[in-house]
């Protein structure tokens, strides 16, 4: 057969093949076995592309070739420079594009056979395949490529024709795709690409989740992620990227960026570590390596990274890196002849000027507060601190203030631990600092004072519990002089003190104790306790009403702020008759009971109310409170509604009214008032 022929027969055949009959013979109906329809651009049919490539030379399933104007889109953690390393000449594993946009296709890695050609695959070119176009001839056994008719209702080439198949038509789509050609629709629908970037990527998305063979397109979707804020999804997507292609360092790089957003900064660094092992002249690896370690304080390992062999280092970053340096420098100056408050300036400007998540920097807040008997904030400081677990190569023997830095963590916490009475959680926190560094002589002395200290504290207390207090305060004091700011030996000391019935000495103790542990209950309750039994009644009444606030149902601290306050009274002179501890808020329910009432020696404060007023009841509980808490004053209540010759002949409009009265006579009213000024004005007239 002639070629004109073949060209004739096959024209007859196509057209047969684009009319809308049912005709169901075999004559027209095209041999699948015989036709080569692997093409990515045929409309019937697509085929899978092949799984991406990690050698040098391609960065994905479709990034071979990058058009010459192409800019990269590359979003960064916030401390790395977009601008550096933009060209990947001189990386590979998949060093082009990374977080990057698209690049253009090459059809040599979409799985193009021999004797297939595209426009713009820069071979010979050809006659384009368009709607309504006219087309040459293609070889025999190939069919053409593109949309080859309008838009509109055709029968499936080889498929149309087969019997008892439903009569539902297929509708080609306008060509959304890169290379042209329409999406099959059925029923008229809208169609869905198989990807956003055309028919060779197998990234589909079901059930809300994205399905992917092609690492490629994952790492663009991730990015997409990324640069929504979106980091879990994008980390999710890199992570899967990876499981196909581990040794792609762009990948990690990414990886490392969306776990940067996330806070997991140690995670972004061994992920950035992978990389560089990975590619060791990977210069967005280091650039981002650069920025973690200078978040983290540790400047040696980000200038190692910054000035990396062969990379541009940016100039605002060795700047920043300088201020870094320059305050943690500082710092560890004035902490070592122990101006501890400018141990804090310091810290904060070196917070302030980058190393935001460094673990070291917030211990040594922690250590100064410590240091300047502060020590609430020295514990809030430690309950706040930036986790850090990095145990890599580059990190694991970073110092800081000459000790190594996880070590520097253990020391102060030991420190910390030993203020707060924790003695056995101090020992084991020096110990682990001491395995970390054991050459460091800081460490070491630490380590030494800790043991001797608690075996003094334990010896203390065994001496106490025999009831020999004069060796119970030799062996506190000895502890004390391995610790001089332990204030939990001070307060022990001063109990020992108090035993003795040296209550100055108990006094002075407990001073040293509120010194450096302002809240420290333990230490005002021996001073009170001490006051009393000197009859220093106005010191101890203020000790007990702060301890009546600190622990409202301890009913001993009551009773004790009760008999102080009697106390008081009788050393300055005034009468005291019936007052008794536990006393009640009385009901007044008329005129002579009132008037009996207020007429009683010391003070009475009266609570004008009504039943039904909403003030009233929100105030009254808190009434009840302070008659607990001030037990040498009468309160009393009355109801105006029930009892309103009392309110006429006070002279009470409104609710809720409170009128205190000493020895009959009025001394304050107060209207209305808030608890704050309810109790200032109890406390004041209670002495």
């Amino acid at each position: 057969m002639s070629h004109t022929s073949g060209v004739d027969a096959f024209a007859d055949r196509f057209r047969h093949s684009l009319s809308c009959n049912n005709d169901t013979g075999n004559i027209n109906k095209p041999d699948f076995r015989e036709l080569d329809l692997g093409s990515p651009v045929s409309p019937l049919r697509t085929t899978r592309a092949p799984a991406a490539s990690t050698s040098s030379s391609s960065s994905g399933s479709f990034s071979g070739r990058t058009g010459p104007n192409q800019v990269s889109r590359k979003p960064e953690s916030s401390h790395t420079n977009s601008n550096t390393n933009n060209s990947s000449s001189t990386n590979n594993n998949n060093n082009s594009g990374e977080l990057s946009g698209s690049s253009e296709n090459s059809p040599t890695a979409r799985g193009f056979k021999p004797g297939h050609t595209r426009s713009d695959s820069g071979s010979t070119p050809g006659p384009l395949l368009y709607s309504g176009q006219t087309a040459t001839s293609p070889a025999m056994n190939v069919l053409p490529t593109g949309n080859i008719c309008p838009s509109g209702k055709i029968l499936k080439t080889g498929m149309g024709m087969v019997p008892n198949r439903s009569s539902r038509s297929d509708v080609l789509g306008s060509g959304m795709g890169n290379y042209g050609h329409g999406s099959i629709m059925r029923g008229g629908g809208k169609a869905e690409p198989v990807s956003s970037r055309g028919g060779g990527n197998e990234a589909v998305k079901r059930g809300g989740h994205v399905q992917s063979v092609d690492p490629e397109e994952l790492k663009r979707l991730g990015n997409e992620c990324y640069k929504r804020g979106n980091f879990t999804d994008a980390l999710s997507l890199y992570d899967r990227a990876i499981a196909i292609s581990p040794a792609s360092v762009a990948y990690r790089s990414n990886r490392a960026a969306a776990l940067t957003g996330l806070g997991r900064l140690d995670e972004a660094v061994r992920e950035c570590e992978e990389a560089v092992r990975l590619d060791p002249n990977y210069g967005r690896a280091h650039q981002r390596l650069a920025s973690l370690f200078l978040r983290l304080g540790q400047v040696e390992n980000a200038r190692k990274h910054l000035c990396h062999q062969g990379m541009q280092p940016d100039p605002s970053e060795i700047q920043r890196l300088q201020v870094v340096e320059k305050h943690i420098s500082k710092c560890g100056d004035v902490r070592r002849i122990g101006d501890w408050k400018s141990v804090l300036r310091e810290v904060d400007a070196a917070v302030a000027a980058g190393a935001d998540s460094s673990p070291q920097l917030f211990m040594c807040r922690a250590e100064a507060f410590l240091k300047l008997h502060q020590i609430d904030d020295a514990e809030t400081v430690l309950f706040h601190i930036p986790k850090s677990e990095l145990h890599t190569s580059s990190t694991s023997q970073a110092r800081f203030f000459g000790m190594v830095s996880e070590a520097y963590f253990y020391f102060v916490r030991a420190q910390i631990e030993m203020a707060l009475g924790r003695f056995e959680n101090a020992v084991t926190a020096a110990e682990k600092a001491s395995q970390i560094d054991p050459r460091s002589v800081e460490v070491a002395v630490l380590l030494n004072n800790v043991r001797m200290v608690a075996r003094a504290r334990v010896r203390g207390n065994d001496l106490f519990k025999s009831e020999r207090y004069t060796e119970a305060c030799s062996a506190y004091g000895e502890g004390l002089r391995l610790d001089p700011s332990n204030s939990v030996l001070y307060c022990n000391r001063a109990a020992c003190w108090f035993k003795l019935g040296q209550w100055e000495r108990s006094i002075e103790d407990s001073n040293q104790a509120l010194l450096i542990q302002p809240n420290y209950t333990k230490a005002l309750l021996r001073r009170a306790a001490s006051n009393s039994k000197l009859e220093r009644w106005e010191e101890a009444v203020k000790d007990y009403e702060i301890l009546r606030r600190e622990l409202p149902n301890d009913n001993e601290v009551a009773e004790s702020l009760f008999h102080a306050q009697v106390a008081l009274k009788k050393s300055r002179g005034e009468e005291v008759y019936n007052l008794k501890f536990g006393g009640e808020v009385e009901e007044v329910s008329g005129l002579e009971q009132f008037r009996a009432a207020i007429c009683l020696p010391g003070v009475s404060v009266v609570h004008f109310e009504v039943g039904s007023n909403s003030q009233c009841k929100q105030i009254s509980p808190f009434v009840d409170t302070l008659c607990g808490r001030y037990p040498s004053i009468n309160f009393l209540k009355v109801d105006i509604q029930e009892s309103p010759t009392v309110g006429t002949a006070e002279n009470v409009r409104i609710v809720p009214t409170f009128k205190i009265y000493k020895n009959g006579s009025r001394v304050k009213e107060i209207v209305c008032p808030s608890r704050e000024m309810l109790e200032h004005s109890v406390r004041h007239y209670s002495f």
